[in-house]
């Protein structure tokens, strides 16, 4: 299992004074915006309560590129019609200049609709990023992880690598990733894990060479969704720390079929302790009742009849920016897309405010119809499609029942956690 540094320990703690008033990190404030006689909404789950970060630039998604080496049956790129590029290195210092002027740095996050590890200068951009204290995350299919790469990661000062691994047979993987060979992810992300390695002791401390944590994420389906104990037991030999389990958005008709909006959690409360039941004489159980419980498993949310609007993208005070500049409240709103929800056809077209090359990213994010359109999100104003009987107002996102504008979310099933991102 990877280590993490002391202060990201500490940032991730509340504090309690003798009044009952909580006291945030210091930084925290200033990174969510949090100011003085702030009211600050909670949302409740099965895990606890959630902090809704009430305005400011807390978590930026940056599309490197929309290419991909890979063909998935669980991606847009099987339907789309849009120009395919790699971000410049103009727009990328527009970003960056964007980021510098900021109170506090953002969380970046490499990711988007293509391979971030095709960019020529990825490297350089997590190594700019890290320099502004900026928290990196990336997301890969893990094929172009190779040792030379993953060395470079690593001293680039990534702080978590994500890799999207949809089943734990070679069969079952490559029926899902079209074009990938399973063996050789897991002899990439085992290689980075091995990487990370111990550099000294001092005492009775191990101190590791690298502090790059490793995430999994699992797109769970009917036809993979038997895997998933399999995946669990493998992330936990490849050192994961994180695992994000997450319904598919079926771009097609054909992935309608794989819908799995099903409760994962367990009768006694606990998430994913479920899974283990059925499995208590298999070899590897003790092993799989390790990774549940040690490993921070995300699940998404119960089903359709039990969920509640909530946006994470807009929780987390997040925005995103495609490779060509164009910056989008959220990663569903970057590009245009059909979907297949609820047996009918829905076309969500993309909605950008402003392009980075343009305008700078500060007044990009506080353009007044972003800013207004965050409030209709914060505030759940739009009507609940999910549980109607349906209108025609359905299957575009121009326009809603309650007379909401372009763009409305009442189908958006990120928005309902049945669909989650890192």
């Amino acid at each position: 299992m990877g280590s993490e540094t002391l202060e990201n320990k500490q940032a991730r703690i509340i504090w309690v004074d003798g009044e009952g008033h909580l006291i945030l990190p210091p930084g925290v404030s200033s990174r969510y915006g949090i100011k003085p006689n702030s009211v600050i909404n909670i949302s409740e789950n099965s895990s606890g309560i959630q902090l809704l970060c009430p305005g400011g630039i807390a978590k930026l998604y940056i599309e490197p590129t929309n290419q991909c080496n890979l063909k998935c049956r669980t991606c847009l790129r099987n339907t789309w019609d849009e120009a395919e590029g790699f971000m410049t290195e103009a727009t990328f210092t527009r970003i960056m200049d964007g980021v510098k002027r900021l109170s506090y740095p953002p969380k970046v996050f490499f990711g988007g609709l293509g391979e971030p590890l095709m960019h020529p200068n990825i490297i350089e951009m997590i190594t700019w990023a890290k320099s502004l204290g900026s928290n990196v995350e990336l997301i890969t299919n893990g094929t172009l992880l190779g040792p030379g790469m993953a060395l470079k990661l690593l001293k680039s000062g990534l702080d978590m690598l994500w890799v999207s691994l949809d089943g734990a047979t070679p069969e079952g993987y490559a029926d899902v990733r079209l074009g990938a060979r399973l063996p050789q992810v897991i002899k990439n992300v085992a290689h980075f894990h091995h990487l990370l390695g111990v550099e000294a002791m001092e005492g009775f401390t191990r101190v590791p060479r690298y502090y790059t944590g490793i995430g999994i994420e699992f797109v769970a389906m009917k036809r993979n969704i038997a895997e998933l104990p399999a995946v669990l037991r493998l992330a936990w030999r490849l050192g994961a720390q994180h695992v994000i389990i997450t319904n598919a958005l079926p771009y097609t008709e054909e992935m309608s079929h794989e819908e799995l909006y099903s409760n994962m959690h367990s009768e006694d409360g606990y998430p994913g302790l479920g899974l283990l039941r059925g499995h208590e004489n298999d070899k590897d159980y003790d092993e799989l009742y390790r990774a549940v419980r040690n490993m921070d498993i995300s699940w998404p949310r119960a089903n359709q009849g039990e969920t509640s609007f909530q946006c994470q993208f807009v929780a987390r005070g997040a925005g995103a920016i495609g490779w060509d500049g164009r910056f989008s409240p959220c990663l569903p709103l970057l590009h245009s897309h059909k979907s297949f929800v609820n047996e009918h056809e829905r076309l969500a077209k993309r909605w950008s405010r402003g392009n980075i090359n343009e305008s700078s990213l500060e007044e990009t994010w506080n353009s007044p119809e972003h800013l207004s359109f965050r409030e209709r999100v914060q505030s759940a104003a739009f009507s609940p499609c999910m549980s109607c009987g349906g209108c025609e107002m359905i299957y575009e996102n121009e326009q809603d029942c309650f007379g909401n504008p372009f763009p409305t979310c009442g189908e958006c099933l990120w928005a309902y956690g049945l669909i989650q991102c890192p």
